[in-house]
């Protein structure tokens, strides 16, 4: 499930079998096809502004997105105001699924109307797959740090966090530092989200690892290292977790992005005292990556999600949910940022982080190499 594998980064990819569900629906043709035009759409203006991009997505009346599950970074809230807002149907397909499936998923698809629209990619994923995306500028282009978005608007990252460590404070005591996790106190009880060699925050949770063991960004061995050490410890608890596991108990400590154990810190409040720490020194930070998918069933709708998403309404939509959102900054500047909600992010101590596509490539043949054999 997606909360369990947590997004999915380059060649990191777990399968789930999305073809399954659509094996037998019909084709649907493009926009270009249809004579709307959207499909070639690079920009509203294109279409002759906003009011007839909404026009020509209502006219469509669907959008397909796929691997957003509701409880991710509020993902449901989202979905569920995006369609009111415009009275389209967003149909959500396999919602636990990762990002790697997306990119299957779009191949596979390709020419019917239940193929995704949209993409919500891990970062290495989206730069695998660039020839699939429809270069696209949303109209808020121009707030997006240019580090962070390709210079024609073919992938754009959205929002992002930090690895962190979240616990149930009634069941463990406050872990200080990671190597905390290796004292017989967490004995069975830490679980990592999903299998770092498939999953984005599993991988990230490595990385995290090897900062807070004396590795670097450079060479993640010692973050393996100190997975291999957990388990012979008998501190691994090989259960992906959910927000299920954690309130039933099952997986009290879960190394995963700050906004998930955020959210389910609200989630349980009454119920459990769950709790969020980043660690001190091993600050690991991603963004994901919106994209069109350019073979788009509903290629006006997949730019209308695009320009909500990227809204001030959008924005503080996935802050809402503990995410950073990417126009974070800019927001800020111009006081149109939810305030109180970006005041209550977790605090972090270091310079944080961020993985470049060499160190990304190089960490992920240290874990091919290495993680089964360490950590099985």
């Amino acid at each position: 499930m997606r909360y369990a594998v947590a997004r999915t980064v380059a060649v990191l990819a777990a399968s789930v079998g999305l073809v399954s569900m659509a094996a037998c629906a019909p084709p649907e043709k493009a926009g270009a096809e249809t004579g709307s035009g959207a499909a070639t759409a690079t920009s509203a203006a294109d279409l002759g502004g906003f009011d007839k991009l909404v026009e020509a997505a209502r006219k469509e009346g669907q959008l397909n997105v796929i691997a957003l599950p509701p409880d991710w970074a509020n993902y449901g809230e989202i979905i569920k105001t995006f369609g009111e807002k415009y009275g389209i149907k967003v149909n959500s397909a396999q919602p636990d699924a990762a990002s790697q499936d997306e990119i299957n998923a779009a191949n596979q698809l390709k020419g019917q109307s239940v193929a995704p629209d949209v993409f919500d990619l891990g970062d290495a994923v989206a730069r695998a797959n660039v020839p699939m995306f429809a270069p696209y500028k949303v109209q808020t282009f121009d707030e997006i740090p240019a580090a962070l978005k390709a210079t024609d608007g073919a992938w754009v990252n959205d929002y992002g966090g930090y690895m962190s460590i979240g616990f149930d404070a009634g069941k463990v005591p406050a872990p200080q530092s990671l190597t905390d996790l290796l004292k017989p106190e967490y004995k069975g009880k830490v679980a990592l989200n999903g299998d770092p060699t498939q999953a984005g925050a599993a991988f990230s949770g490595v990385v995290m690892a090897a900062l807070g063991n004396g590795g670097s960004a450079d060479d993640i061995g010692k973050g393996v290292d100190f997975f291999a050490q957990l388990k012979k410890a008998g501190n691994f608890l090989p259960v992906d977790p959910t927000p299920a596991t954690i309130e039933s108990g099952q997986t009290p400590v879960v190394i995963d992005w700050d906004y998930l154990n955020v959210a389910q810190g609200a989630k349980l409040q009454g119920k459990a005292d769950w709790k969020t720490v980043v660690p001190q020194g091993a600050v690991v930070g991603s963004y994901y990556v919106q994209a069109i998918n350019k073979d788009a069933p509903h290629p006006a709708a997949a730019r209308l999600w695009q320009e909500f998403l990227y809204s001030d309404e959008g924005q503080n939509l996935w802050l809402k949910g503990g995410a950073r959102p990417v126009r974070a900054e800019a927001m800020a500047k111009a006081g149109t940022i939810d305030k109180t909600a970006y005041e209550t992010l977790p605090a972090t101590t270091g310079e944080p982080v961020f993985l470049t596509e060499a160190q990304t490539a190089k960490a992920k043949e240290t874990l091919t190499a290495n993680w089964a054999k360490a950590v099985g």
